[in-house]
């Protein structure tokens, strides 16, 4: 093979191209690093497409740090030009805006895991949000608006922030969902404090907290499920 040569998806087995298995056993039969090569499409002298991808990965601090990564990052990852940066940035951009389209009013909630799988986008911020899911009496959900942003320290929420919406939409029940950025979904002393105080304030509006969730970068936690601050 000439030196010059650029190896491609094409230049791969047939059975051990990442595209054909996608368009003939599903996306889900791929692995993120197969993924990745198709959006990469080409490799480099060096290195194969999915050997590439599969470097690209570990240098990231695989998905969940390829999630957060900016422009400048990839710049610094040999192999990657400005076209392969923004094929990178644009496909995890569609997948967020993906995660982040309203949800269907109709949905109900059962469970936590319902409520999370609402709110995934939420494992790949850089900072933290508080969210509250508004349910009507069906546990269907009204709405999930988000009340706070950046640096969020428990010991400053506002009660009436976390039931503005849910007296103005008349909703009579929210689940309270934040995320810790650092990965770890373990709550603190002060995430078990504030879930006391919102669920004695919700008695007084008669508005019930179902839940407080939080969301890590691999795994999420329930506060009622862990038994802590919920009684019932």
């Amino acid at each position: 093979m000439p030196e010059n040569h650029h190896i491609t998806i094409h230049d791969m087995p047939d059975a051990d191209r990442p595209r054909e298995r996608l368009l003939n056993s599903g996306a889900d039969s791929l692995s993120t690093a197969e993924l990745l090569a198709i959006i990469l499409g080409t490799g480099t002298k060096q290195e194969n497409v999915l050997q590439l991808a599969t470097r690209i990965l570990a240098e990231s601090g695989g998905l969940n740090g390829l999630a957060r990564i900016t422009a400048p990052e990839l710049q610094r990852i040999k192999g990657l030009g400005n076209a392969r940066i923004s094929q990178i940035l644009a496909s995890l951009e569609m997948g967020k805006r993906l995660s982040a389209l309203p949800v269907d009013e109709r949905q109900r909630i059962q469970s936590a895991t319902d409520a999370v799988r609402l709110v995934q986008d939420m494992a790949y911020l850089a900072q933290e949000q508080v969210r509250v899911m508004l349910l009507d009496s069906s546990r269907r959900v009204i709405a999930i608006p988000t009340i706070y942003m950046g640096t969020v320290n428990m010991s400053i929420v506002r009660v009436a922030e976390v039931y503005r919406e849910a007296i103005t939409r008349n909703s009579p029940a929210i689940l309270f969902i934040h995320n810790h950025p650092s990965g770890d979904p373990q709550p603190s002393p002060e995430d078990v404090e504030i879930t006391r105080t919102l669920i004695a304030a919700g008695k007084l509006l008669d508005i019930q907290l179902l839940d407080h969730i939080i969301i890590g970068q691999q795994a999420w936690v329930s506060l009622r499920e862990m038994g802590l601050a919920f009684q019932d």
